[in-house]
């Protein structure tokens, strides 16, 4: 892992087209602000893995080509 110290204002760049600066810092809390194209999903991580877990358990379900069939 990479760690950084920035101050408000401050920036970072990801790769040529992600920009994350430090909007506000407050108290235990800092506000980003995430420059990135349209196409580049951003989550907080704890609604990424909420995505990762519902889609591992939609796999494990295993639906059925026919129970796909009846959905449509």
């Amino acid at each position: 892992m990479l760690a950084l110290s920035r101050k408000s204002n401050e920036s970072i760049v990801i790769g040529h087209d992600v920009e994350i600066t430090i909007l506000e810092i407050k108290g235990d809390q800092v506000k980003l602000g995430i420059n990135a194209p349209k196409s580049v999903p951003i989550y907080r991580k704890e609604l990424y893995v909420q995505i990762q877990e519902a889609n591992k358990e939609a796999v494990a379900g295993g639906a059925s080509p026919e129970a796909l069939k009846d959905i449509f």
